[in-house]
């Protein structure tokens, strides 16, 4: 990462490429005890969040990552009322997920408040939500509660994370997705933010692998832009307890009563289709 002539450029090695965006000032720059965060004002994009060097959020293309993250699932389940989210502390999926009349109960779980805190001050319209009575913010470890989480009492469970290094790490292995499994009602479902399908293609496998050997039978990867992140294009991938994931309430979601800017019933059946490369890849 570097901030250069007015610019800041984040570098990714892994995939021999980089993103940049040009800023007016840096607004905020602080150590947490788990990571770094800076808030930058751009030119063109809003504001922007970093964490570690890494992009995290901007204000002008957060939307399709938030609604991706979170209506897919929901438009799956036939009645999700219980929705956890592990991470997610600029509270955007949050928010999401709570547009949702059906939920009854929406529990965030971030390690760091700094990112929340922070959010609530440089990106207010991603934390409307944050007192609605249905939602209950967590700032603890979520590894250890979603371990500790009582069995079948869930019905939704989306982790929002960073990248698999730091304090995100163990979100990404077999361990913590059986106990996602154990804490899931028949039918629940599993969402994790998946990474880039070019850049991240082996990562994106191991998930899926892990998903399946921790009991997960169903699993669907859907892909959508992503401008702020590298390669332009991200993807969440769900796994459900001993249901299907090939369809969703399609008439719901054609006649949902919220507003989106991404997401309607033809991008998630759009969502469901699949490169031949990525079929290819992933065996499907």
């Amino acid at each position: 990462m570097s901030v250069e002539e007015n610019w800041f450029n984040e570098r990714h090695d892994y995939s021999g490429s980089s993103i940049g965006f040009r800023v007016k000032q840096l607004l905020h720059a602080e150590k947490t005890p788990f990571q770094s965060i800076e808030i930058y004002d751009t030119t063109d994009w809003g504001k922007l969040m970093v964490i570690d060097g890494c992009t995290m959020v901007t204000t002008r293309d957060n939307f399709l990552y938030h609604e991706m993250m979170a209506h897919p699932a929901l438009f799956t389940h036939p009645r999700a009322k219980r929705v956890v989210i592990i991470g997610g502390g600029d509270c955007g999926t949050l928010r999401e997920v709570l547009k949702h009349d059906e939920v009854e109960s929406a529990v965030q779980v971030e390690i760091d408040e700094r990112v929340t805190r922070l959010a609530e001050k440089y990106f207010p319209e991603l934390c409307e939500s944050n007192s609605d009575p249905r939602a209950q913010l967590l700032f603890i470890d979520g590894i250890k509660w979603m371990a500790e989480c009582e069995g079948e009492t869930l019905d939704i469970v989306i982790v929002d994370s960073t990248d698999p290094i730091g304090p995100a790490e163990g979100l990404f292995n077999e361990a913590f997705y059986h106990c996602c499994l154990k804490a899931l009602r028949p039918g629940g479902i599993l969402v994790q933010q998946s990474e880039s399908p070019l850049a991240h293609l082996p990562l994106l496998k191991t998930i899926r692998n892990a998903m399946k050997a921790a009991g997960f039978h169903a699993v669907r990867t859907l892909t959508f832009p992503q401008p702020c992140y590298p390669t332009g294009w991200w993807s969440s991938t769900l796994a459900r307890k001993g249901v299907d994931l090939s369809t969703f309430r399609e008439r719901g979601a054609a006649a949902k009563q919220f507003s989106t800017r991404y997401y309607n019933a033809e991008m998630h059946k759009a969502a469901l289709a699949m490169p031949e490369f990525l079929k290819e890849a992933l065996g499907e």
